[in-house]
């Protein structure tokens, strides 16, 4: 099974897509479950913000949002990302936009994988994970 990158509404992001299914597919592993398929969709807030309304019923513009189809130990899912969200995230963070995208895109994972942000102890336990995949993987950046 495989992660997929697609673009939605937008030119495509140029970044090693072997390097970052490479790493995603090693926190999966780490996590002990196996990738299914798993689709990592970069879209503009406007997009993002309909699909939120439609199938979420929220009014409010959010940096991803993730739908989990997964089954006993395979995680499968699709990760819908605002890379607009993702650039003013980074700005505001002062720190690369692809870094930013990357945690963005470990932490649609991690929802695929149990974890959840519903409240401020299970949101610094997301960061924690975050922060730990982003640091140790021994395939380097």
């Amino acid at each position: 099974m495989a992660i997929h990158f697609i673009n939605q509404d937008r030119h495509p992001i140029v970044f090693k897509k072997k390097v970052n299914q490479d790493w995603l597919k090693w926190v999966v592993e780490k996590e002990g479950k196996q990738v299914g398929v798993t689709n990592i969709v970069f879209c503009s807030d406007e997009y993002l913000m309909k699909v939120n309304e439609e199938f979420l019923k929220r009014d409010y513009l959010t940096d991803v949002i993730t739908f989990d189809y997964s089954e006993g130990d395979k995680i499968s899912g699709d990760i819908l990302i605002s890379v607009e969200r993702v650039s003013e995230n980074a700005a505001e963070l002062g720190v690369p936009e692809l870094e930013e995208l990357k945690r963005i895109m470990v932490h649609g994972v991690l929802h695929l994988l149990g974890y959840d942000d519903d409240t401020t102890e299970n949101r610094d336990a997301m960061t924690v994970r975050e922060d730990l995949y982003l640091r140790e993987w021994p395939g380097g950046r």
